[in-house]
């Protein structure tokens, strides 16, 4: 074969190879799926899988929303990533009966395309994460106005402003947006489309993808259009990593690992060298302030958990006759309620979690009082038995003798005398020398 021939060729296969790849990436929609609350899981979840897709460079990125809302600091973090993104995003609330309520809202809001299934919600916005437990703000007397309470009234017009900024960023239906927020209010699929709150109602991915098909997309100062009549959809699930910050960043999950860390450092300093405890301890110490850094934590109901702890322990080494236990009890459960301050949805600790978790503890810390008082026995060997012990004596004892103490010969002193045989009781000890006074037997 001609050398100049079998070179062209191989170039012409090295460029077929490496644009095969991008060639094949265009033409892909990428599906991310999120359900349950926004929290640092789904966040980081979206984030990576958006940056996956930017460097894979897909077409489209679809985004199946199920949420009832969650923290606002993950909200913004995958607003951040979606604005930045030179890849279109379309969220879908999805499936039928799905709800994109709070947090949802404003990442429907933010994408480049919102679209939502029939039978499906958006809605709900105003921010409860700084809400006092179990209170309903009080409001003025005009209509839509904010909450009375100076930080809130901060929260929700910083809030209502945000959302007004991505509604007319991506020129949906600002005044709606705002009612989200200030009002609360929600709006099913088909009226939000009437509203231009959304762009598209369908009724599954695939109709979804076939009215998309050919729209055109404003990315900053370009215009694109989609074709996506071919494309290939691949959906990607969350990895490892994704799943591990789900499993700790429940709620009740972070709560078990930080008990089981403070109960295991405490053992390790109660038993030094144990080295296990310590260890174990460590790590689910760790862990569960890592998931509660990120949750709305009430410092007062931590210190009073810690409380509680340190009280029923303290009654295995104190004898309190359960005061110490008992009030241990009531602090560790008063502030396991107080510790996640929120109303917000998938953020609180159930009562079914609290109450299980406190006998637990409280069974644990009365069994090893009840073993520390078990093993409180009598004095039966050394010098200390000698108090309060019998003997006989050896001979006539005017102040200074000898008796049988315990089968032994003792050196005793009395203030009294004593004949030979008779019974005695040592009332103290003083090196070798034992004080002794007569006993007439009980």
């Amino acid at each position: 074969m001609n050398p100049l021939h079998a070179l062209s060729r191989f170039a012409l296969w090295t460029c077929c190879l490496i644009l095969l790849p991008f060639s094949a990436n265009a033409t892909t929609v990428r599906v991310l799926t999120v359900q349950g609350a926004i929290g640092p899981a789904s966040a980081d979840y979206l984030v990576r899988g958006l940056d996956k897709a930017i460097a894979d460079r897909a077409q489209l990125v679809v985004i199946e929303l199920d949420t009832p809302g969650g923290l606002d600091t993950s909200m913004r973090d995958i607003i951040k990533a979606i604005l930045a993104s030179p890849v279109p995003v379309a969220t879908y609330v999805s499936p039928q009966g799905a709800r994109a309520a709070s947090a949802g809202t404003y990442i429907l809001y933010a994408s480049h395309i919102a679209a939502m299934a029939p039978a499906t919600n958006l809605g709900a916005a105003t921010p409860v994460e700084l809400a006092p437990a179990g209170n309903e703000p009080a409001t003025s007397d005009k209509p839509g106005a904010p909450p009375g309470d100076a930080k809130m009234r901060k929260v929700v017009h910083d809030a209502a402003a945000y959302i007004r900024g991505l509604a007319e960023l991506r020129g949906r239906n600002a005044e709606w947006a705002e009612r989200a927020v200030r009002e609360a209010v929600s709006l099913p699929a088909s009226e939000a489309l009437k509203l231009k709150v959304v762009d598209v109602v369908a009724a599954n991915l695939d109709d979804l993808l076939r009215q998309l098909d050919g729209r055109h997309i404003r990315l900053g100062d370009r215009t694109i259009t989609l074709d996506i009549t071919h494309a290939t959809v691949e959906r990607v699930m969350p990895d490892w990593r994704s799943r591990l910050l789900a499993v700790i960043g429940d709620p009740g999950i972070a709560y078990i690992l930080m008990l089981l860390g403070i109960y295991g450092l405490i053992y390790e300093f109660a038993n030094p060298g144990m080295l296990f405890p310590g260890v174990v301890g460590g790590i689910c110490l760790l862990l569960g302030l890592f998931a509660m850094q990120v949750m709305p934590i009430s410092y007062a109901g931590l210190a009073l958990m810690l409380l509680g702890i340190v009280l029923m322990i303290s009654e295995a080494f104190v004898p309190s006759f359960g005061a110490l236990g008992l009030g241990g009890i009531a602090a560790f459960v008063i502030g396991s309620v107080m510790l996640i301050d929120t109303d917000m949805p998938g953020y609180g600790l159930p009562w079914m979690l609290i109450v299980p978790v406190a006998v637990a503890s409280a069974l644990f810390s009365f069994f090893v009082a009840s073993m520390a008082l078990r093993a409180r026995r009598p004095v039966v060997t050394g010098a200390e038995e000698l108090v309060g012990a019998t003997g006989v004596t050896l001979e006539d004892i005017e102040h200074e003798g000898w008796a049988r103490v315990h089968s032994e010969h003792w050196r005793v002193r009395s203030k009294t005398p004593l004949p030979r045989g008779s019974l005695i009781r040592v009332r103290a000890r003083h090196d070798l020398i034992l004080d002794v006074e007569p006993w007439q037997g009980e």
